[in-house]
């Protein structure tokens, strides 16, 4: 028997190693690809029970077909996945998967609650049905026909149907699109609570800001390949460097980007902002060349930065 020492569980017994697989999302070495277009690269991923996971990446990451193959609805060309144990399509079965997908449309002519009493009476042991309309917000409109319902109650709809499966991973993709800004907050309230009680959840979404505030973790991927896998904290940190942010009027960038530890410099109107590899020297340059600026903040990079920077390669040598 092979023991790796860089890796604990080869250490453990069989039946032990079975028990651990159960408590694990496992996908090993998945390639998909659609005709030319190389969607997703020889991609490893581990996922821990009960922890709330964003999928991160620019449109063409390869995100959603990476959450396709992780439930089933996308076979991938190499590469296996394990859900706690079971294929994909085991856990589908046995009712441990609940989706909340872009594509699809909601059954016409019946009512919200009569198609979220549809949903549940497919799972095994689902979530009381007024219990899923009450967390997901859409018991305000249950009486109404789908076909009757904005693009926002819709969304409400679709995470109901995701819910009612009371599954053990709950796959989102772009959850909040079409949500307007109370509803996007009413719905991470939810899902935090759904999270709290042991749930996995993973999630793609464009607003990194909710990918900050609400993940455990971030997976980061660019051109179907994993590019950064940590903490929030983690990947912000990945990033070198400060942020100016300040309001200054009629002064050339050319002159900002003179400026001692000045990486690059933008405007928007009166406001500037600098991104620094000596944040205290270019405060010092700033304010002895500039006396006008006021409104100065200096932070450490953000998600956002850090997605752009990781990002950033060129196709052409992936």
């Amino acid at each position: 028997m092979h023991y790796d020492v860089r890796n604990p569980e080869s250490f453990l017994t069989d039946s032990s190693r079975a028990e651990t697989s159960h408590d694990r999302i496992v996908a090993s070495g998945l390639t998909k690809s659609f005709g030319a277009v190389r969607a997703v690269r020889a991609l490893d991923l581990e996922l821990v029970r009960g922890t709330t996971v964003a999928l991160l990446g620019p449109n063409g990451a390869g995100k959603t077909t990476t959450i396709d193959m992780l439930f089933g609805l996308a076979r991938p060309d190499s590469g296996a996945v394990s859900l706690f144990g079971r294929t994909p399509a085991e856990a589908v079965k046995a009712g441990m998967i609940g989706a909340m997908t872009q594509s699809g449309q909601l059954i016409e002519y019946l009512s919200v609650r009569e198609l979220i009493t549809m949903m549940a009476a497919i799972y095994p042991t689902p979530l009381d049905v007024e219990e899923a309309l009450q967390i997901s917000g859409a018991n305000a409109f249950a009486e109404r026909q789908t076909r009757k319902l904005s693009g926002g109650e819709t969304q409400r709809v679709r995470f109901a149907i995701a819910l009612v499966a009371d599954a053990e991973l709950l796959v989102l993709d772009e959850p909040t699109a079409a949500l307007d800004v109370e509803g996007r907050r009413d719905f991470w309230n939810a899902m935090r609570a759904f999270a709290a009680r042991g749930k996995t959840v993973v999630f793609a979404t464009h607003y990194l800001e909710e990918a900050d505030a609400y993940a455990d973790r971030i997976v980061l991927m660019s051109h179907g390949r994993i590019v950064a896998d940590g903490a929030p904290t983690e990947i912000k940190a990945t990033v070198g460097g400060r942020l100016i942010r300040a309001t200054l009027p009629q002064v050339e960038l050319s002159s900002l980007r003179a400026l001692r530890g000045v990486t690059t410099a933008d405007r928007k109107g009166d406001a500037i902002t600098l991104n620094c590899s000596d944040s205290d020297a270019t405060l010092r340059d700033l304010l002895t060349e500039f006396p006008s600026i006021r409104d100065i903040e200096v932070r450490g990079a953000g998600l956002e930065e850090a997605f752009l920077e990781l990002t950033m390669d060129d196709e052409a040598t992936t």
